[in-house]
């Protein structure tokens, strides 16, 4: 028998692909990357970087508290950017969501994202005791 559990909500973006929206393993969510999408209209939300950066952890947000975490509850963030010049920008906006003591983070520079993103997030939370 698996613990294994799907997480969806519809208050973060369908899924564009065969994955899920998270997996929970256990107390370990792992969540699946997160691109500006508007969950309503699945259109990106804006080509303003902090803006798209703003959608991707407002998403991020919303399949933690589908899965009965927080953001708080955050042990690794892997971040993609295709400019790393928006690095500044990015750090700036994950302290509007994000408290002290900080994930784990990694920041990546890709040459590419789904739909023209300029900005995606992935995570690994872990809930519970």
């Amino acid at each position: 028998m698996s613990n294994k559990a799907v997480i969806n909500t519809e208050k973060a973006p369908a899924a564009i692909g065969p994955y899920s929206q998270a997996i929970k393993a256990g107390n370990t969510v792992y969540l699946s990357g997160q691109i500006p999408l508007n969950p309503e209209t699945m259109d990106i939300v804006s080509d303003d970087f902090e803006a798209q950066a703003r959608q991707v952890f407002t998403n991020l947000q919303a399949v933690c508290e589908e899965a009965a975490g927080s953001l708080g509850d955050i042990v690794k963030l892997n971040l993609y950017l295709v400019d790393l010049d928006n690095f500044a920008i990015v750090n700036k906006v994950m302290e509007e969501f994000f408290a002290t003591p900080f994930p784990a983070r990694a920041a990546v520079g890709v040459k590419a994202l789904p739909k023209g993103s300029q900005v995606e997030a992935e995570a690994v939370m872990v809930i519970g005791d």
